[in-house]
C-alpha cells in the first residue's frame, strides 16, 4: 500500500510543495495526506483524483499507481514524462498525449494500408501496350 503513498511523495517533492500546501491544493486535511504517504490510508478514486490536481498531473498516472488502472503498454516513457511534467497543465497534458498517440498510430499502419502506400509510392511497372507477349521495349529516344 505505500507504493501509492511513495510516489505521491516523491511527485509533492519534485513539486517543491510541502504535506499542508498539497493537502490544501487536493482539499483534503494534513493528516489524512501525510497516512497516505506513509502507507497507513488507502486513497479512494476520488480522493487520487483531488491530490493529481493539486500536484497538477494525471489522475490517470496515480491509479496506476495504486493499482486501479492497469499500466498501458511501453511506449518509451514519453506518455509518463508528459503526464508527470509539473509544468503543464492537466489541459497541455491531454493534448500532448493525444499528438504523441496520433504520431504512434500512423507510425504503426495495418498491413493493408502500408500495402497501399508501397503501391502509391512505388507503383508497378506499366505493362506494354498491344498484344505483344515477346517483351521486346522499343527505346523512343
Amino acid at each position: 500500500m505505500s507504493g501509492i503513498g511513495d510516489y505521491i511523495r516523491q511527485q509533492r517533492e519534485q513539486a517543491g510543495k510541502s504535506v499542508r500546501q498539497l493537502a490544501e491544493a487536493a482539499g483534503v486535511s494534513n493528516p489524512y495526506l501525510s497516512q497516505i504517504e506513509r502507507g497507513l490510508r488507502k486513497p479512494s478514486a476520488d480522493i487520487l483524483q483531488q491530490i493529481a490536481k493539486g500536484l497538477r498531473i494525471s489522475a490517470e498516472a496515480l491509479y496506476v499507481q495504486a493499482g486501479i488502472l492497469e499500466d498501458r503498454p511501453a511506449d518509451s516513457g514519453v506518455r509518463a514524462a508528459v503526464l508527470t511534467d509539473p509544468h503543464l497543465t492537466e489541459r497541455q497534458k491531454q493534448v500532448l498525449v493525444e499528438i504523441y498517440e496520433s504520431f504512434r498510430r500512423e507510425a504503426q499502419p495495418s498491413a493493408t494500408t502500408a500495402e497501399v502506400i508501397s503501391v502509391t509510392r512505388n507503383p508497378p511497372p506499366a505493362e506494354p501496350d498491344g498484344d505483344s507477349e515477346s517483351g521486346d521495349s522499343a527505346d523512343p529516344s
